[in-house]
């Protein structure tokens, strides 16, 4: 996760997880809100259904992802789907 960028973007991947940018600063949790809507948005579920599980205040993240497949998620999330 890459906080305070110039755009909200998956960037790509770096081994097994997602690069993502977002515009929003690390503070009081907006850059975690920005990541959670970013992901919802590129799967097609609501906000809600995404939530940070595991590296809040670090760069490097485990999201989940509620009512999403592992194909779907891979699929919607793959370089260049978004």
């Amino acid at each position: 996760a890459v906080p305070g960028a110039s755009r909200d973007e998956i960037a790509g991947v770096v081994g097994d997880r997602l690069k993502v940018r977002v515009s929003a600063p690390p503070e009081d949790g907006k850059a975690n809100r920005a990541i959670c809507t970013l992901l919802a948005k590129a799967l097609g579920v609501r906000t809600n259904r995404v939530t940070i599980v595991a590296g809040h205040t670090h760069n490097q993240k485990t999201i989940r992802a509620e009512r999403v497949s592992v194909a779907h998620a891979e699929s919607a999330l793959a370089p260049g789907a978004t």
